[in-house]
């Protein structure tokens, strides 16, 4: 889809941590996990009618790709929901609106890999923008790729076999079998 810019984005503010602060003001270290490692998990979702769209569904997605990594958002579903319509709220956002949520497993003492040295809580971020886009594709589901992986992994259930894991050096001729399989 094409993005249609608006000018109204220049001035909103951004979750960090808590705080709203202005666009131009939100920050995190260069040491966070996300910004060394990648290490963390995101979310776009919609704001249509004040509500957010498929709410259970990405928050499910978010949650269970934080345990897949032994991360601990540190937040309940509850509390990030909150976090989310406060930001939107904050910005007087009703509908059209795309929001990016991001949480990182936080800033660590050294830029290294072990998540052992991360000091101190995740890092969640929330960039709410306000924009129409332009749909280019029908009939998608949600999570095309997602709803494709939990099948992969059925097979592989169904089989007995265990469940290849992310840093398999084979990984992509894997994914290639399984694809024929489903």
């Amino acid at each position: 889809h094409e993005t249609i810019a608006d000018a109204r984005n220049a001035d909103v503010l951004i979750y960090v941590n808590g705080a709203l602060v202005p666009r131009d003001e939100a920050k995190v270290s260069v040491f966070d996990s996300g910004f060394v490692l990648g290490d963390g998990v995101w979310e776009g979702v919609r704001l249509h009618n004040q509500k957010i769209a498929f709410l259970d569904q990405h928050f499910d997605r978010l949650y269970e790709g934080a345990l897949a990594i032994g991360m601990d958002i540190g937040m309940t579903r509850g509390e990030l929901a909150a976090a989310l319509y406060r930001t939107v709220e904050a910005n007087a956002m009703e509908s059209d609106v795309h929001i990016r949520l991001m949480v990182t497993r936080g800033v660590k003492s050294t830029p290294h890999q072990d998540p052992r040295l991360t000091i101190g809580a995740a890092t969640v971020v929330i960039i709410a923008e306000h924009g129409k886009y332009e749909r280019t594709e029908m009939g998608q589901t949600l999570y095309p790729r997602y709803e494709w992986f939990k099948r992969v992994v059925k097979v592989f259930e169904d089989s007995g076999r265990s469940v290849p894991v992310f840093n398999d050096k084979h990984l992509s001729t894997t994914w290639e079998r399984c694809a024929e399989m489903v």
